[in-house]
């Protein structure tokens, strides 16, 4: 019997080191990248409160890693967008098309702020779109605004 237990436990450990890590298991190879990304719908901004405002904008599924980026360059001039922000996003594969939202913070209240909208890979490359200059006015001190229809 103890033979048999000591066996078990070494088949057991082996079989653990043979074996890959479940998380890895879940994460499959990049999946070929989109020959043409275009935003479809967007960008806008989805919310905003006196200190923190939210674009959201929708693209062809551009492929590669399931990791992204949406990515926004803003600013108060519309020729100085100096501010960067990045919100992490994951493709989903079974999707022909992916929203992107990314946060700005901190922002000041009733104040215009510009801004542009790309995405990219963790690799750091660029999907290859980006949008015109857009614009959009913070909420009031205390208030929100609330711009975007919710997703259907």
């Amino acid at each position: 019997m103890n033979k048999l237990l000591v066996k078990l436990a070494i088949t057991a450990a082996a079989s653990g080191l043979l074996c890959s890590s479940p998380i890895l298991a879940q994460n499959p190879p990049p999946q070929k990248k989109a020959e043409h990304v275009e935003i479809i719908k967007g960008p806008g901004l989805e919310v905003s409160h006196d200190d923190i405002a939210i674009i959201r904008w929708t693209s062809t599924n551009p492929g590669g890693d399931d990791d992204h980026w949406a990515v926004a360059h803003y600013g108060t001039d519309p020729n100085d967008l100096s501010q960067t922000a990045k919100n992490h996003i994951r493709l989903n594969r079974g999707h022909a098309e992916t929203i992107f939202r990314v946060r700005l913070q901190p922002v000041k209240p009733d104040t215009t702020y510009y801004y542009k909208v790309t995405s990219m890979g963790t690799d750091g490359q660029s999907d290859g779109v980006e949008s015109s200059v857009n614009h959009f006015t913070t909420a009031a001190p205390g208030q929100q605004t609330i711009a975007h229809p919710p997703a259907e």
